[in-house]
């Protein structure tokens, strides 16, 4: 599993927190299906150790990754990789909880409901 942390990139100039970085990293090697279901996550301390960061960075992000569907710790004997629909769809639930905050920001913008939908047909393009 020591391969799993060459495979997570924490950058320590990135203004995001590491335990962010590491759930990010863990969670496109699971959308992408580079972790497989079933997959036993490694250790908090073979992580910890491998990406020389502290076990309580990686403990949060394993804890935020099996609350948000992406994976499931069983006592005694790790953390696992759900099925990656699964994962899919809690990507998706958070995407659309984030543009659900959007929207409200632009209506509190004066942005009509038809705008905001003719920018999301349009693609994105905004004038």
């Amino acid at each position: 599993m020591t391969g799993v942390s060459m495979l997570i990139n924490i950058n320590f100039r990135d203004p995001r927190p590491i335990y962010e970085q590491v759930k990010e990293g863990f969670r496109q090697l699971i959308l992408s299906g580079a972790l497989a279901a079933d997959e036993k996550m490694p250790s908090v301390r073979e992580l910890a150790a491998g990406l020389a960061i502290n076990p309580n960075t990686i403990q949060r992000a394993y804890r935020e990754l099996e609350q948000e569907g992406y994976i499931c710790s069983v006592p005694g004997r790790g953390s696992f990789v759900l099925e990656r629909s699964g994962a899919l769809a809690a990507r998706r639930k958070e995407l659309l909880a984030e543009l659900d905050e959007r929207v409200k920001q632009l209506r509190g913008l004066g942005m009509s409901e038809e705008e905001i939908l003719q920018y999301i047909k349009g693609g994105g393009s905004h004038d």
